[in-house]
């Protein structure tokens, strides 16, 4: 699961590092981080998917945002009894044990 998280974590990085450093031309002498290619990649892209291409990055964050969401799902069921022992301790600290069920 951890190389897992990893190989989804990496591209994620370089994907928004190089967006944001892009959108902001924050270059470092290289023109693929200028602001010129960042236009003309999304102009691309959007011409060959047929949309406008002001659209793109909203949805590229819609689809990160969801693939995260499942990733955390899948990650607390595999953990799933740590994690509920752990909120047991939580409650009965926080809480009192007069509020856990009674066997």
């Amino acid at each position: 699961m951890r190389w897992f998280l990893i190989l989804w974590a990496l591209p994620m990085g370089i994907f928004w590092g190089w967006f944001y450093l892009s959108l902001n031309n924050v270059n470092f002498g290289y023109v693929l981080m200028t602001r010129d290619f960042h236009d003309l990649f999304f102009e691309l892209y959007g011409n060959m998917l047929g949309v406008d291409p002001a659209t793109i990055p909203p949805l590229v964050a819609r689809a990160c945002v969801l693939d995260s969401l499942l990733l955390l799902a899948i990650w607390a069921f595999r953990r799933r009894q740590t994690l509920l022992a752990r909120g047991r301790v939580l409650r009965d600290r926080y809480f009192g044990a007069a509020s856990s069920p009674r066997a």
